[in-house]
């Protein structure tokens, strides 16, 4: 039995989606962990957009990205049936909702790291381990001090205690958890602003408007947005965790196939603007 290339193409495709719906449940799984020492006596509902960010902005984007999937390639235009318009456009208009309140999300995330002072009186990690202090060995990743642990952390002699935590980090680790705040910050900004593209390409494309400075000063946007993107996944990979770099890979090669099936479109409507132009003339 042979497979051809585009069977293997779409194929790739939905196995990506499939691995990006799984980081929701990563996303939760890391979360979870860490609101185990933010929120000791358990996430409360007015708190539970901000304890669990990451997992609700994932999840929104895949629905998002499933609607682009239909949007650009699944659906024909037969399809596109006032219900099915009305649903599609307000089932996207809740995850747009969802992921500019994310932004947000990750704006708090970043003024809560920065919210530190100096621990007074404390020059040695081992003597917070018998009132359940923890270190913040990464951005949003706490560990609990033991006595088995406590000299493995840092050796500095001075430390910084978050408001929102009860968690110390020494002034470099510090300095690094706001770095990796900032980035979310920049990538959730920057991801608005691809989708918000790729959304006047749809536009464009569904009234065959897509072309000549339209299309350049798109394909220019994208060009510096995903550059940013990408940038940012490196960063993850050097200095943030695995999950954090994978799942911002995968989403660099998912909307590369959003922009395939944008390419593939436009050039099905050329094809067959081409074809009614030859039969008008004959």
């Amino acid at each position: 039995m042979t497979i051809n290339r585009y069977t293997l193409y779409q194929a790739f495709k939905y196995a990506l989606y499939i691995f990006l719906s799984m980081n929701v449940y990563w996303f939760f799984v890391e979360e979870f962990q860490a609101n185990l020492l933010l929120y000791p006596d358990g996430v409360r509902f007015g708190d539970l957009y901000g304890a669990y960010v990451a997992t609700i902005d994932t999840a929104a984007w895949v629905v998002l990205l499933l609607m682009f999937e239909l949007d650009t390639y699944i659906l024909e235009y037969s399809h596109f049936t006032s219900p099915v318009r009305y649903a599609l456009h307000l089932l996207s208009a809740l995850c747009y909702a969802l992921i500019i309140r994310a932004f947000f999300g990750y704006i708090g995330n970043l003024l809560s790291v920065e919210d530190v002072s100096v621990f007074a009186g404390v020059s040695n990690l081992c003597s917070l381990v018998s009132d359940n202090w923890s270190y913040s060995h990464d951005f949003e990743e706490y560990t609990l001090l033991t006595a088995a642990n406590c000299a493995s952390f840092s050796s500095a002699s001075s430390f910084l205690e978050f408001a929102d935590a009860r968690a110390v980090v020494d002034a470099s680790g510090h300095s690094a958890i706001v770095r990796l705040a900032w980035v979310d910050v920049i990538n959730a900004a920057v991801w608005l602003l691809v989708v918000m593209v790729l959304e006047i390409d749809v536009r464009l494309q569904e009234k065959n408007r897509f072309e000549g400075l339209a299309l350049r000063a798109s394909n220019i946007t994208k060009v510096i947005l995903y550059a940013i993107l990408f940038i940012a996944a490196v960063y993850w990979g050097v200095y943030g965790d695995f999950v954090d770099f994978w799942d911002a890979f995968l989403w660099l090669l998912a909307f590369f196939f959003i922009e395939m099936n944008v390419v593939e479109w436009r050039h099905e409507e050329l094809e067959e603007q081409a074809a009614r132009s030859g039969q008008n003339f004959e």
